[in-house]
């Protein structure tokens, strides 16, 4: 006897309902239970998309390109056999658009580092589909653990205890899509110089002091040989 269709379900094959404009996509519908040969009606909306035949219980593929916002919609599909009346309806999905991320800033509140001194790094991605996962890199090597973050920079505080700490730093950002990943400029501290006294004002004190000493060997007789004469 034919047998009544189960509800179907309607799934990506990409496994993300995720997608950036202009991506194609496939959605599969399938009864796991029924009677075939089986009637799929993909609809968006309520508006049929398109409809396929399978003789046995095999999933359906649509495929779709998403080529603007009104292709998000919600879209279901529908099962159809010669013993089920009005068809089974699957669950809805709705697609999320992912705009790209823009190319990350890193930035720090200060360009110049000394020895035995904390300095912060922050990495902020302007434009793209929030949440962004961030990540920090010396040369080639991650310095930090993945950061997720929605609108605010993800920051990394370093401490600066040799020179080998003056290298090139890096960020990465990215937002559901690995292929999609971009990394900011290269940030370098310059070492900061301690405080010296400038060449001018050694010189000045320089002269200063060989004048009080000059002074004070010119004015040495005019109180010695008074109080020498004094004496006798």
């Amino acid at each position: 006897f034919p047998e009544m269709l189960s509800n179907p379900r309607l799934k990506p094959v990409q496994g993300t309902l995720n997608v950036v404009m202009n991506q194609n996509v496939t959605l599969s519908c399938n009864s796991d239970a029924g009677s075939p040969p089986v009637r799929y009606t993909l609809f968006k909306r309520n508006q049929k998309v398109s409809t396929l035949n399978r003789p046995d219980l095999t999933p359906s593929l649509f495929n779709l390109t998403i080529n603007s916002a009104s292709d998000l919609g919600e879209y279901k599909c529908k099962a159809e056999n010669n013993n089920t009346s009005g068809g089974k309806y699957s669950n809805s999905l709705s697609f999320t658009l992912l705009e790209p991320i823009s190319k990350p800033v890193m930035s720090s509140p200060t360009s110049q580092a000394k020895k035995g001194q904390n300095v912060t790094l922050s990495c902020l991605s302007e434009n793209g589909s929030l949440p962004i996962t961030y990540i920090f890199f010396k040369g080639t090597r991650s310095i930090s653990s993945q950061v997720m973050m929605q609108k605010e920079a993800a920051e990394i505080v370093l401490f600066i205890n040799s020179s080998s700490d003056f290298g090139t730093y890096k960020c990465r950002a990215e937002n559901g899509f690995r292929r999609d990943a971009k990394y900011s400029n290269g940030f370098n501290f310059t070492l900061a110089e301690e405080r010296r006294l400038s060449q001018p004002l050694i010189i000045s004190l320089g002269l200063i002091l060989l004048l009080l000493v000059i002074g004070l060997a010119l004015a040495i007789p005019f109180f010695i040989i008074p109080s020498y004469k004094a004496s006798e």
